[in-house]
């Protein structure tokens, strides 16, 4: 018997992150070289879902990626590189499923909203999960960093994306 492989699947969005990004130019590539401040305001039923999320210093945002380019490929040149690399050893936003991941530091919950520092994503960015980090859980001390490896280890400070991966508008030409 042959069974048809689903290729998509859908999702429950729990809420919305609001940053200080309304455009991509100029965003940190990833939290850790970002001070920028959030807010995550869920959808009021799942407020309750917030309890004790006060107690962690970090937590993973998984967040849909939504204005990234619909079509995209798999080799590309990442913000932290010259280099081509296969999508999946990139962190790069033009991916099939365009999903995103950043671990962020949680400043304060307040009733449905969690305020949080590390902002890498746009404003609007609709969000999929919230995780705790687990300091002896997630850490990986012996963990080699691929192509990162011989990078400055301070690389991701350092850079800002630009609008490589964002989805292209459609110019028309007055005559």
């Amino acid at each position: 018997m042959t069974t048809e492989l689903n290729k998509t699947v859908t999702l429950n969005l729990i809420g919305t992150i609001r940053t200080p990004h309304t455009t991509v130019n100029g965003i940190p590539v990833q939290p850790v070289g970002s001070s920028d401040e959030g807010i995550v305001e869920l959808f009021p039923e799942f407020a309750e879902g917030l309890m004790d999320v006060d107690g962690f210093s970090h937590v993973m945002l998984l967040f849909h990626l939504h204005k990234m380019k619909k079509e995209y490929k798999l080799t590309i040149t990442p913000f932290m590189d010259l280099k081509e690399h296969g999508v999946f050893a990139t962190r790069s936003p033009s991916r099939p499923a365009a999903i995103g991941l950043s671990t962020v530091k949680v400043k304060k919950v307040e009733g449905s909203k969690l305020y949080f520092e590390g902002a890498d994503m746009l404003d609007g960015s609709p969000l999929i999960d919230i995780k705790p980090f687990f300091r002896n859980v997630d850490n990986r001390p012996d963990a080699i960093s691929g192509w990162l490896e011989n990078k400055e280890e301070n690389i991701a400070s350092k850079h800002r994306s630009d609008d490589r991966f964002m989805e292209r508008k459609a110019i028309h030409k007055m005559n």
